[in-house]
């Protein structure tokens, strides 16, 4: 949620970053209706209650002949009471829900717009030139035995797909050196729970617009994550942490699930757009004013993997109307697949500022030692994804595939064949 004292105070700001999102800057008022309804709401609810505390004590004090008049008196405060405590729980309940209509404030200096309206910030690589026609993904993936869509969807369905042999070690090999490199650069592991509670769920603000693209367990009233960010933004929830020695930050692997619901035809072809793959994501909390500097980290680091991979890839700044409700600014890294003759998004990191942290509690303390709300940011390092990119960037006249030097430790040998 936004902060509610910099909505008093700049409403044309948050109305403006409305507007970037492509969303309906009139959210905007019917905020600050409803938070200047609750507030007036508690202003009557305290005012009756302290009338009814003096009240008490004049019936107290009252004679044995004036007490009757005044019981009667008290027992109509106490019903007018009862009403204004009915009516401030209404306000709060209409401030929370059109508090958790709007997104988080876009940064300035995002691009409006939509999924089309990014900018490109650099481009880094050479796209490759085959001197023979280039096979995609998948079909390298199943002539190396890498791959296998058909007893996937045998299985499972639709999507679902099993990684095997070299597949299986090049996936382990993407994930493990990820893993590796981000505790080089002070992360702690984390293998989170993948299913979560309802509150952390919207706490990260995923239940919104995109809530159809959840796996929801009825029975238990748990949600399969679509990323880790998701129990690792909820594993400090309710806590004030400490961050005088700097960030705190988590890099966890986990399966992600997503239902992938209105992408009916769009991807159907490999492992591009399914419904589980692995990821190893970066997760930090830190003070507000660091959080700008961490999110360049993010991104650096993000790069670095990518680096290793041996890929052409650009990095994209994401345009306000496909930024998610949680993000203010977000950069994705995009890699050269081959056969599309597109950059595909491997990686997205994103700086939610206080926002996720407002609706999960938490919080740090200041030097006056107050409790303050923190930032959060998350990161792509690595996930199953990356193997398009790979397999088709790498391949050979021959119908081999050449193993990035980085992950030939992981996978046992240089080249898949």
């Amino acid at each position: 949620m936004i902060d509610l004292k910099f909505l008093r105070e700049n409403p044309e700001i948050v109305r403006e970053s409305q507007r970037t999102r492509g969303e309906d800057p009139g959210l905007v008022d019917a905020l600050l209706e409803a938070d200047a309804s609750r507030r007036a709401a508690v202003l009557t609810g305290d005012n009756l209650r302290a009338e009814q505390k003096a009240f008490g004590k004049k019936v107290g004090q009252a004679s044995p002949e004036e007490r009757p008049a005044l019981l009667a008196g008290s027992k109509e405060l106490a019903a007018k009471v009862k009403e204004a405590e009915a009516a401030q729980h209404e306000a709060q309940a209409a401030l929370d829900a059109a508090h958790r209509a709007i997104s988080n404030v876009v940064q300035e200096g995002a691009p409006a717009g939509g999924e089309d309206d990014y900018i490109v910030l650099e481009t880094v690589g050479d796209i490759p030139s085959f001197d023979f026609e280039p096979k995609d993904h998948l079909e390298l993936g199943e002539s190396l035995n890498l791959i296998d869509m058909e007893r996937g969807a045998k299985v499972s369905g639709s999507r679902f797909y099993f990684m095997t042999g070299y597949g299986a070690m090049l996936q382990l090999g993407l994930l493990q050196l990820a893993a590796q490199k981000a505790i080089s650069n002070g992360f702690t592991m984390m293998i989170p729970p993948v299913l979560v509670r309802p509150e952390i769920m919207a706490g990260t603000g995923f239940l919104g617009a995109h809530s159809d693209e959840i796996y929801h367990l009825e029975e238990d009233d748990l949600y399969l994550v679509g990323t880790s960010e998701v129990p690792m933004a909820g594993y400090h929830s309710g806590e004030i942490l400490e961050l005088n020695e700097g960030p705190k930050r988590y890099a966890g692997w986990s399966s992600c699930f997503r239902r992938e619901a209105g992408s009916y035809g769009k991807d159907t072809r490999g492992i591009i757009r399914v419904h589980q793959f692995d990821k190893v994501e970066m997760f930090t909390y830190c003070r507000p004013e660091d959080a700008d500097a961490e999110h360049q980290r993010l991104l650096r680091w993000e790069r670095d993997m990518l680096d290793a991979m041996e890929i052409p890839y650009r990095v994209i700044d994401v345009a306000g109307g496909d930024l998610g409700s949680s993000a203010a600014r977000k950069f994705d890294c995009e890699a050269w697949v081959p056969t599309q003759q597109a950059y595909r998004e491997l990686t997205s990191t994103s700086n939610c500022t206080t926002f996720q942290a407002r609706r999960l509690s938490v919080r740090y303390r200041d030097e006056n030692g107050k409790p303050q709300t923190a930032a959060t940011l998350n990161g792509t390092l690595a996930t199953t994804r990356w193997i398009v990119s790979i397999l088709e960037n790498h391949q050979q006249a021959d119908g081999t595939v050449r193993v990035p030097a980085a992950l030939v430790p992981f996978v046992g040998t240089d080249v898949l064949r």
